[in-house]
């Protein structure tokens, strides 16, 4: 058994399991994700029978104690090779580390990693029935404002104005003159400017949900295009329906078709 000790917040945790899955797949091993065995509970992988609070306090607790070996995989582009073996020669044994990396094995089995990260019933339920209060066939465009942690992040860079979404959004009717658009718009800023957003666009159909994460996440994986800064979050609701989705480096760049890219490229972006 691998326990794989889980870092960052939500996608991320979902990302780094996710490759470390596929190399237990890969290898006959089964794996255990420690943040999803007691924190982040809506989604299918919380019920499987090795996810729950005595395995994840075994594995804290046996690690902690010296009686359970751990791995680290902390530095971009080492040479992992000595932690693989052990990983295999070890029956278990805890892994953890941002730098976990097999992109070709995740991809591999990505389809059985998004079946584990299905969202349960209850917050399918609630993204679906806020989604209803919008007209249907439209297309939807899920727009994510990340501020909050990013106003120091890479120092500030990609903490966007809400002027500069709104310029973004304008770039995207010119690419879908004819059609009729609405706007999801999920973020992590309380002090986002609803009403800068209703101003500009009166005829546009606007939604802004304010669920809990999972119930966010959710609701943009059901939208037909993405937008957000660069952040596994989009990343995460872009793979589950292979979305088109645009990461913004510059504000200021212009949108165009080519700004938009898929998740089995993205991903291998993501440092």
């Amino acid at each position: 058994m691998i326990y794989v000790r889980d870092k960052g917040r939500l996608c991320n945790n979902i990302l780094q399991y996710g490759h470390l899955y596929a190399w237990g797949r890969e290898h006959g091993r089964e794996t255990m994700s420690m943040r999803f065995a007691y924190k982040y509970r809506w989604f299918r992988i919380c019920h499987t029978r090795h996810h729950h609070l005595l395995r994840y306090l075994w594995a804290k607790y046996g690690a902690k104690w010296g009686l359970l070996p751990v791995v680290s995989f902390d530095t971009d582009g080492a040479d992992y090779s000595g932690e693989e073996a052990l990983m295999l020669q070890r029956s278990q044994i805890v892994a953890e580390g941002w730098y976990a990396r097999w992109y070709d094995l995740f991809l591999k089995y990505k389809s059985e990693i998004i079946t584990l990260f299905e969202f349960d019933d209850r917050v399918q339920r609630v993204a679906r029935q806020r989604l209803s209060a919008l007209p249907g066939g439209a297309v939807r465009l899920g727009l994510h404002v990340r501020r909050g942690d990013y106003q120091t992040w890479h120092g500030g860079r990609y903490c966007f104005t809400d002027g500069q979404y709104i310029s973004i959004l304008r770039q995207f009717l010119a690419l879908h003159q004819g059609e009729t658009v609405q706007f999801i718009i999920c973020g992590n800023d309380p002090s986002l400017d609803e009403q800068a957003y209703r101003q500009a666009f009166p005829d546009r159909s606007i939604l802004f949900p304010k669920g809990n994460p999972a119930e966010d996440l959710c609701m943009l994986s059901l939208c037909d295009w993405l937008i957000g800064p660069p952040s596994t979050f989009t990343l995460v609701a872009a793979m589950y329906r292979d979305l088109p989705l645009c990461w913004i480096e510059n504000a200021e760049s212009p949108l165009t078709p080519e700004c938009f890219s898929r998740f089995d490229e993205l991903f291998r972006q993501i440092r």
